[in-house]
């Protein structure tokens, strides 16, 4: 066991060398690291509690997903009437979660309830087993058919509209170029946002606060814009208002959505050749760039609206078929507002509106206090161990000392090879792991006690403790590194954060341990060759 061929040897100083090396960039200004190759740029991000930054709390609009979830069974409800000769699609109505409708007289009830007994379909995830279904179907008599939509189908939607959310927010934060933001679902309905770094969240907050449905639509020219907003609005049209610069101009807006902004596969900003003014260039996938080359060919000489969040962004006039799939829209941008919509587009829409619960900055002054106290409580749990180590166990507890050190070392450099954000809690367990390091040599060197109490020789007690203390060490480690794996998985923010320090140190403890360690005493006794073990 004290014998370590050349070639481990060197693999173990080359591994070591490696992954400390790793942690250099963390010593020097952030001015100076970026002049170095790219792949010698990694370090470790410090978080919100460390080096300040935006706290906003979101609340996914639970009010709008049901309503979103019961105009859409309205609308099937109306597919289905229209290809099965039910009656008036019109006549569908909503009260309250319920779909209401009263078929036409002649048509078989027994028929129209096994058509719309068509849209309840069973709850897939995790609601699969319990057999509920997204849609109550009730016939109440006389013709009249009532369609509920369940509760569970409901808190699933919401459900996924906030999964969805958490995607689409950490696409836009992102693209703002900010280091490693923290996204994390809240509760049932809440996304927890967590930007270290970005001191002024305003634009974060409009980026986040707009939905970013974006839909290309028909102008209705059938009816006056005025004399819709006396009241004459065709059925399949409505009044919108365009963007402060169009001057809130209201347009008569054909509700049927030609191409929608989930068939968008690139958005850039840029600047029209003509006028130099900034714009938003747009790439349609197949299936829009088909349907949108179609509209523009039929629709030659008329307006079309293009509409963000029911708000018209501009309504130029096709001029001519546009069949290449890509367009641009302008509006009198701003560089900033062309720059943010193309992000919006990018990212996605919400499914649902957002809005801000809570909002907190946390200034650099709290961060580098948290940094200070944290530190000294670091620099003062390690001084503690290592003369508690020395004193107790003497030349070996030098050793032990010194892998530690080389142990922390490594933690540092597997961090910033990660790119891994560090918190509070995170400096918590590396201190936490220093313990746990030395507690691994511990079980070594009390192990070669006994040996050299049971009569052993030196050189006999020295290798028997590495040996025996092996599978002890192995199974406390392994079970403490699933709990940190637990953490991990099951935790957020601040959790997380000490998982993945303390799971880490875990890992680089084993290491030291049973390969560093070893590699030092071995050296020792090859150099010495002892008669007794000074422990």
């Amino acid at each position: 066991m004290l014998y370590i061929s050349r070639w481990k040897i060197t693999a173990i100083l080359a591994t070591v060398l490696l992954v400390c090396l790793f942690a250099v960039p963390n010593l020097f200004p952030e001015s100076v690291v970026k002049s170095w190759p790219k792949w010698a740029q990694r370090h470790i991000v410090l978080g919100l509690d460390l080096q300040g930054g935006s706290h906003i709390l979101l609340e996914v609009d639970s009010n709008a997903v049901r309503k979103e979830k019961i105009e859409t069974l309205r609308d099937d409800v109306r597919r289905v009437v229209r290809e099965n000769k039910l009656g008036s699609p019109a006549a569908a109505a909503i009260r309250g979660n319920t779909v209401e409708f009263r078929i036409r007289e002649g048509v078989d009830p027994k028929l129209a309830l096994q058509k719309f007994q068509e849209l309840s379909q069973p709850l897939g995830g995790i609601l699969a087993a319990t057999g509920q279904r997204s849609v109550d179907v009730v016939d109440a008599g006389n013709g009249v058919f009532r369609l509920t939509v369940t509760e569970p189908a409901l808190v699933e939607r919401i459900r996924q509209s906030v999964e969805q959310s958490i995607q689409i927010i950490e696409r836009r934060v992102n693209e703002l170029g900010t280091v490693e933001p923290s996204i994390a679902r809240q509760g049932v309905d809440r996304v927890l946002v967590q930007v270290p770094g970005l001191q002024d969240p305003s634009r974060l907050k409009e980026l986040l606060g707009k939905t970013a449905k974006l839909t290309f639509r028909m102008v209705d020219l059938s009816v006056p814009v005025d004399q819709a907003q006396q009241g004459r609005i065709p059925p399949e049209s409505e009044i919108l208002l365009g963007s402060s610069a169009e001057n809130k101009q209201p347009y008569l807006i054909e509700k049927r959505i030609v191409v929608s902004g989930e068939d968008l596969t690139d958005a850039q900003p840029g600047f029209d050749q003509r006028t130099s003014e900034p714009i938003v260039t747009f790439r349609f996938n197949n299936n829009g760039a088909r349907r949108f080359a179609q509209a523009t060919q039929e629709n030659v000489g008329r307006p079309f609206a293009i509409i963000l969040d029911n708000e018209v962004i501009s309504a130029p006039v096709i001029r001519e078929p546009i069949t290449g799939g890509s367009g641009q829209i302008s509006g009198n941008f701003t560089v900033q507002a062309a720059n943010d919509l193309a992000i919006l587009l990018r990212a996605g829409a919400l499914p649902a509106p957002l809005t801000i619960i809570e909002e907190r900055t946390v200034g650099p002054g709290l961060g580098q206090d948290s940094i200070e106290k944290g530190t000294r409580a670091a620099w003062i749990g390690s001084l503690l161990v290592i003369i508690f180590m020395f004193a107790t166990y003497g030349l070996f507890g030098l050793f032990a000392n010194i892998a530690v050190a080389i142990n922390v070392a490594m933690i540092f450099g597997i961090l910033s090879l990660l790119n891994a954000t560090l918190t509070l809690p995170g400096i918590a367990g590396i201190v936490l792991t220093v313990g746990i390091a030395v507690d691994s040599n511990v079980l070594i060197y009390e192990r070669i006690r006994e040996e050299v109490r049971a009569g052993r020789t030196a050189i006999n007690a020295i290798d028997a403790g590495f040996t025996r203390a092996l599978a002890t060490i192995m199974d406390s480690n392994i079970t403490t590194f699933i709990a940190a794996a637990v953490l991990f998985y099951i935790g957020t923010g601040p959790v997380r954060g000490f998982a993945v320090t303390f799971g880490i140190g875990i890992i680089t403890t084993v290491f030291t341990a049973f390969t560093l360690t070893r590699l030092l005493v071995a050296t020792w006794v090859r150099w010495w060759r002892p008669q007794t073990v000074p422990i």
